[in-house]
């Protein structure tokens, strides 16, 4: 099916909690007749929600699933699931101001809510028996629970823009009561079936339900996997993320909001090292979409109508400069062994191990008789790891530390001599520079440090490396 020139939108959990604002900012604002169209809005739940349903995300407490998961017959995850419906309705009611739409917004919850509850305790009771196990189920289970949160988030913008004059329709990725197989490209030609997009504005779930499984292979990644899965199929002219803030030189909160400069213009080589420093721009396959797709990404601060932000595409860099600067607090896993000089083996097995534990890889060097990987981990999975490779290498010395890579990251960095300056200015600053390196292709130099000195390293290569030099805005670059 060929769709008319549309563009396609994500706007994540936080901004979600202000949709009249953004009613006032994005989905209106100063648009009528037919210019309010030509626009696929793909949503995450409220926020706070998929922490409620799964677990939270930065302090690991137990939501829905994990409850459900260790539960010893205290049923202590249905508690937990009205808590999700109370938290729900909290959220629609501070964005639904007409009681009609209130009414079919309970209503909605009500029905995902009890359906789910009916699904989970059928689930336990056919696992009561010996010839079925909970655990082949959970990734389903985890699946179920995520579609709840982005159903109900979309249903309710749904009815609030409906109440404001928008031909809003609901787009259920989430495949409830559904009992149809299909992949993510099918599912989402069928949820895009019989939308006009020259008169519609489809608001659409971040979770999609399909044989490939989003959880199994993207956890809460998800949303913008679907998003640009959707912005490919759909031929979008240009696929856009809605944050709270500009795509920025460097974290306000630590540089100072008179300092920070929007980027403007960059590439895809650096959105995927600020997804690998886990400032996502956008997630890394969600990127790969788009860019074999041959669709420009944006990035807009969704209160700032006005600003054009942030525009991500395969230009490669003009001027070299440094373009942001970032940090992400690691785990240095070292593994020395004397006699690793001319034997094969060491690498692949330490990559094993760390694959078998699910722990991500930010950055890595090796020597002679070293290898050290910087990994984003909890430190007891980190130790788990080095248990295991003590058994394979019994004579080699392993340990893990507690550190933080800083980066320079720029679309092209020959000729900067950024190493060289970022080093002195660290040091004349007093950071200790635990390792620090760069690569042939002058996107990014790294440098380790403490964590305890990070954000002040992230200060002072800002200052050093971009200064206050306004980089090249989107509009200048179209």
């Amino acid at each position: 099916m060929t769709y008319p020139a549309h563009t396609v939108e994500k706007i994540g959990g936080t901004s979600m909690s202000r949709i009249p604002e953004l009613t006032d900012t994005l989905f209106v604002g100063d648009r009528s007749g037919e210019d309010l169209y030509h626009r696929v809005f793909v949503v995450s739940a409220f926020s706070g929600i998929t922490n409620l349903l799964l677990e939270h995300k930065k302090t690991g407490e137990p939501g829905v699933y994990a409850m459900f998961a260790n539960d010893d017959n205290d049923h202590s995850w249905l508690g937990a699931l009205t808590r999700v419906a109370e938290a729900m309705t909290e959220a629609h009611e501070a964005v639904l101001s007409h009681d009609e739409d209130r009414v079919k917004a309970d209503a909605f919850v009500r029905d995902r809510i009890s359906g789910a509850r009916s699904v989970l305790l059928d689930l336990r009771r056919l696992c009561s028996y010996g010839h079925f196990r909970l655990a082949s189920h959970m990734l389903i289970v985890r699946e179920l629970l995520s579609g709840l949160g982005e159903a109900h988030s979309a249903y309710v913008t749904m009815l609030h823009l409906q109440r404001h004059g928008v031909n809003a329709c609901f787009v259920d990725l989430s495949g409830w009561r559904d009992e149809t197989e299909c992949t993510l490209s099918e599912r989402i030609a069928h949820g895009l079936d019989n939308v006009d997009l020259t008169r519609e504005m489809p608001i659409v779930t971040g979770y999609a339900q399909c044989s490939e499984g989003l959880m199994q292979e993207y956890d809460r990644g998800y949303s913008e996997v679907t998003f640009s899965a959707l912005a490919a199929h759909s031929g979008a002219r240009e696929a856009i993320i809605h944050k709270e803030f500009h795509l920025s030189s460097a974290d306000p909160k630590l540089v100072g909001e008179d300092a920070v400069r929007k980027i403007g213009h960059t590439n895809y080589d650096v959105a995927d090292q600020l997804s690998n420093l886990g400032m996502e721009a956008i997630h890394p396959n969600a990127a790969k979409t788009l860019r074999q797709a041959g669709i420009p990404l944006r990035v807009t601060n969704a209160f700032d109508p006005g600003d054009p932000g942030t525009l991500i595409d395969d230009t490669p860099g003009g001027k070299p400069g440094v373009e942001i600067v970032t940090g992400l607090n690691v785990v240095a896993l070292e593994l020395f062994e004397p006699d690793m000089v001319g034997v094969k083996g060491y690498d692949s097995t330490t990559l094993e191990a760390l694959t078998r534990h699910k722990v991500r890889i930010v950055s890595k060097t090796s020597n002679a008789n070293t290898i050290t990987h910087y990994v984003e981990a909890p430190l007891k999975t980190v130790r788990r790891v080095i248990r295991e490779l003590e058994s394979a290498y019994p004579s080699a010395q392993l340990s893990a530390r507690n550190l933080a890579v800083v980066s320079a990251i720029g679309r092209d960095l020959s000729g900067l001599k950024a190493f060289s300056r970022g080093l002195a200015a660290l040091e004349e600053a007093g950071i200790d520079v635990i390792a620090a390196h760069q690569t042939p292709r002058n996107v990014d130099i790294q440098f380790i440090v403490a964590r305890d000195q990070a954000d002040h390293a992230v200060g002072v290569l800002h200052s050093t490396l971009v200064g206050h030099k306004q980089p090249q805005t989107a509009r200048e670059a179209a």
